[in-house]
């Protein structure tokens, strides 16, 4: 029985599919041209398809943050501290682009949901750009792991049972 519970952040279609195109097309450019140019396009291609997330073994009581590639999971297994309770939260997430002399910002805005312990120590599970996908996903944690949320969304926090 497969006891492992994994969340990824989304990766669009298109940016998977050029990405594999790009470590197939680099495996032709190493065998047959330049090695270095292959393994700097086999580099761009693994960038492009990769994401990040995190899994909860239940089984064994462990959790561990991801780096996944085409459904290929690394990362190490840390043991359960004795979590207290979920939290949600907004936040922002900021991308400063240079080129040519000139600069721009952007932020987005997220929600990140942690997993608190040992009163104010927490671990970032997972983030999410959709508001109702957080709520989701820390709604299946909560049943899981059988903790309470705490939205912390707005001014106000609450608690959601």
């Amino acid at each position: 029985m497969n006891n492992i519970i994994t969340y990824i952040k989304p990766v669009s279609i298109l940016k998977r599919i050029f990405g594999a195109l790009l470590i197939l097309l680099s495996i032709y450019v190493v065998l047959f041209n330049n090695i270095l140019f292959g393994f700097f396009m086999c580099a761009l291609g693994v960038f492009l398809s990769a994401t990040t997330g995190s899994q909860i073994n239940l089984s064994n009581n462990t959790y561990r943050e991801i780096w996944s590639i085409f459904s290929i999971h690394f990362g190490n297994w840390h043991k359960n501290p004795e979590f207290e309770y979920i939290s949600v939260f907004k936040g922002k997430q900021s991308q400063r682009i240079n080129s040519l002399g000139a600069s721009t910002s952007f932020s987005n805005q997220i929600f990140i949901i942690n997993l608190f312990y040992s009163k104010n120590k927490h671990i970032t599970f997972y983030q999410s750009k959709n508001k109702d996908n957080a709520f989701k996903v820390a709604s299946d944690i909560k049943n899981t792991l059988k903790l309470d949320i705490l939205d912390a969304t707005e001014k106000e926090q609450k608690w959601l049972s």
